[in-house]
């Protein structure tokens, strides 16, 4: 048998991350001390190429801001490269099945990034890929926001186990992933929706009950909360149902008097893009307990922390 070359690498096993308990505790504790480290060096201006032989792909039927630049100066800063690819270059299972698309593009990049609509769809091209496929949001689950709310919420707060995370507004694919954080980081999460617009029962019943109340009123949601956070009312997708849903959502707007009733040190986040005067007041978004943009920030630093683990795994 011919010896190992020097330079030669071990590669981690295949690893997709679709939803947020794809990973165990323990991991997401790894990629939340790997992303201080590395934001630590972008703030340093010291760095950290060690991804520069590798190519991500990005696959957005959803379109982004966020998402995409978040992903891509990140995987620069890692000293990889990207490509991009909208829905009039790739039609995940249109212009072709979704197993072949995932069969082509897996042999040609190490990694690929995909936000689109059903969670089936990106769960068929990861069943398919030769290399790691990430979940930048599809209509269940949302499992990078939360990576970086997290992280956000550690580094202003320090450890989010016990607290209380209070989710006003739509039961979307942030609170569905609210849920499977905190049974995985042990943590209490309140839920207050307008009627109609509850948790779908499939979802809570993956919850263990001690770990999630519901709330009919938003105002004792919040109370004695750690973080509040929320969504615009309408998701991509629904916008035939706006004006329907401005009206049921017309008191779950999250204002001063819900961060008062918070706990004292209490921060509010935002996925965004958000509307003022809609799910948030100017007043809390611009106020001294936001920390949205820190958030927004933190979206990169998670994320390249997640593309290094899912490549090359722990350092």
């Amino acid at each position: 048998m011919n010896a190992p070359q020097p330079n030669s690498k071990t590669l981690p096993p295949l690893r997709h991350f679709l939803q947020f308990n794809d990973f165990t505790r323990d991991e997401i504790e790894y990629v939340f001390a790997r992303a201080a480290i590395i934001k630590r060096k972008f703030k340093n201006y010291e760095p950290h190429f060690t991804l520069s032989d590798r190519t991500l792909a990005m696959v957005f039927e959803k379109a982004s801001t966020r998402t995409r630049v978040s992903f891509e100066a990140g995987m620069y800063q890692l000293g990889g490269s990207v490509i991009h690819l909208t829905t009039g270059d790739s039609q995940l299972g249109r212009s072709e099945p979704i197993e072949d698309s995932a069969r082509v593009i897996s042999r040609m990049v190490d990694l690929i990034m995909i936000r689109t609509y059903e969670q089936t769809k990106l769960e068929c091209f990861a069943a398919n890929s030769r290399v790691p496929v990430i979940n930048g949001l599809t209509n269940e689950f949302h499992p990078c926001q939360i990576l970086a709310d997290i992280f956000t919420y550690i580094e202003h707060c320090g450890s989010i186990q016990g607290k209380t995370v209070a989710w006003v507004g739509d039961s979307n694919n942030m609170c569905n992933t609210w849920l499977q954080a905190a049974e995985l980081l042990d943590f209490n999460l309140h839920v207050s929706t307008p009627p109609g617009y509850e948790l779908e029962p499939e979802r809570a019943g993956i919850f263990s009950a001690e770990r999630l109340e519901q709330f009919a009123d938003p105002m004792d949601a919040c109370r004695g909360a750690h973080l509040v956070t929320t969504d615009v009312w309408t998701s991509m997708g629904f916008e035939a149902e706006n004006e329907e849903r401005r009206a049921a959502f017309a008191d779950w707007c999250v204002d001063s008097d819900m961060m008062a009733i918070a706990d004292p040190s209490a921060v509010f986040m935002h996925c965004l893009p958000a509307h003022r005067g809609e799910e948030v007041t100017a007043e809390v978004i611009d106020g001294p307990q936001s920390v949205v943009w820190d958030e927004a920030e933190n979206r990169m630093h998670v994320q390249k922390a997640l593309m290094e683990f899912l490549l090359v795994g722990k350092q």
